[in-house]
């Protein structure tokens, strides 16, 4: 039996119980108020975390912080396996390859991870490159072509998550990526009038992006053009709006829009020059190499896309443009009567967990952490180090983080709209008109029944 950890609402605190197929049980040591015995079923959880996640997904600022754990989740719907990670087996980088693991092993804990991993090890690579250029080593060039080679082979592995998607049998992957638009709707589906949903991830590869293609989800990210974008720093608080018919001079806030952000850059973003494009790779292909070999690329190779932390020329190119991303991050978070829903994110980069402290030091901010496991332990760790439980809600654990599962029983659903309102409001008013049961004196013509309506 696998260990799910719950906590929400006024909960004091992390409710452990284990699951056997669709049957609950406490552990050892846990107690709620509300529940009667120490068994229990979805139909439970439904009731108390369905209208909890509804309220907070009604805030006035509302965001959500994708990891790897999406791509694994919509991969293993789709093929039934999970997919490729950030493993740094079948990497080299020739002569210099055992000094560049050893000192990604020694930074790895400095940055909140247990043990490197690949961008670890291109993290140190790359440094060590500048400090050969900057000494006019011999090796430099060496070392370079094993840096192009890796990213190269890096990159083949983010797209092959997609094409093992994008090729799978019809009718899984439909199911996949009905979960997904489910998923991303549950958060988008809020009204016009609201502040827009922020969507941050750590990916990547382009399935949030493959998603809202879907669902018809307009995003809105930093890259403006058609043919190939180019990411700006002056992006102002553009926004959709439309004319009602009829109705002139008042235009509407278009529903189904969201802003997005690419926090550690796309296996489509290549540096040109100055700039950074979007380049039109489609979904699921199979190399990024042949969509390189285009006018106005200027020969652009695999050392040239914007891969965290991977950057082709100095410094202020290694800050940009991921200091306008985090720079969004947190503006989007810091803010009051903000909530952040994480799905899938391990806790294991540093600079997003410090926007995350400073968002929870105003008391009106929410975090909720969904996650399918915790095998690092560095998601309880975060939350002990936190030391906010009040501003924290955890759904970690198969149970209750399973894509299939959370879309179908937890999520709201994904249009939260005036005629949910309309229809309780309803409900409220007809429960005070239905007769009452006998009683040993009826009430006074007038009198008040209890609800509020006389």
């Amino acid at each position: 039996m696998t260990v799910n950890t719950l906590k929400i609402r006024d909960d004091h605190k992390p409710v452990a119980f284990a699951a056997d197929g669709d049957a609950f049980k406490l552990q050892a040591g846990s107690q709620v108020a509300w529940l009667t015995g120490e068994t229990f079923g979805h139909k439970e959880l439904r009731n108390r975390i369905e209208p909890w996640l509804t309220s907070l997904f009604q805030s006035e600022h509302l965001s959500l912080l994708v990891g790897s754990g999406i791509t694994h989740a919509i991969h293993r719907i789709a093929t039934g396996t999970g997919a490729s990670g950030m493993d740094r087996s079948g990497y080299a980088f020739g002569e210099m390859g055992s000094k560049i693991f050893a000192a990604a092993d020694k930074e790895a804990p400095r940055t909140g991870r247990a043990t490197a991993n690949i961008e670890d090890d291109l993290r140190v690579a790359n440094d060590l490159l500048r400090g050969m250029q900057i000494v006019e080593s011999e090796k430099a060039d060496s070392l370079k072509a094993c840096i192009d080679a890796v990213l190269q082979g890096f990159s083949a592995s983010i797209l092959t998550n997609e094409t093992s998607i994008a090729l799978a049998e019809e009718g899984k992957r439909e199911q996949a990526f009905n979960t997904l638009v489910t998923f991303l709707m549950s958060f988008a589906g809020r009204t016009g009038v609201r502040d827009r949903l922020n969507i941050f991830t750590t990916n990547y590869d382009r399935l949030i992006e493959a998603g809202a293609e879907l669902a018809g989800l307009h995003l809105l990210d930093r890259f403006l053009g058609k043919l190939m974008p180019i990411f700006r720093s002056s992006r102002l608080d553009l926004d959709m709006h439309y004319n009602p018919p009829g109705i002139r001079g008042e235009p509407r806030y278009l529903e189904g829009v969201a802003r997005y952000t690419k926090l550690h850059g796309s296996v489509d973003w290549v540096q040109t020059g100055k700039d950074i494009r979007r380049i039109g790779l489609p979904f699921g292909a199979t190399s990024v190499e042949p969509y390189l070999q285009a006018p106005g690329l200027s020969g652009a190779t695999a050392h040239e896309l914007m891969i965290y932390p991977n950057a082709a020329k100095d410094r202020e190119t290694a800050d940009y443009p991921y200091v306008e991303l985090f720079r969004d991050l947190a503006a989007a978070v810091c803010r009051p009567n903000s909530t952040l829903v994480t799905y899938g994110y391990s806790f294991g980069d540093e600079h997003i967990n410090r926007v995350i402290r400073d968002m929870l030091t105003i008391p009106s901010t929410h975090l909720v952490v969904i996650s399918y496991d915790d095998p690092l332990g560095r998601i309880m760790q975060t939350y002990q180090e936190l030391g906010r439980p009040s501003q924290i809600s955890l759904l970690i654990g198969p149970a209750l983080a399973d894509l299939t599962t959370l879309t179908e029983h937890y999520l709201p659903k994904p249009a939260i709209d005036k005629t949910t309102f309309r229809m309780s409001e309803l409900l409220k008013q007809r429960m005070g008109t239905e007769p009452q049961p006998a009683k040993a004196a009826a009430p006074e013509v007038g009198a008040s029944d209890g609800s509020g309506l006389v």
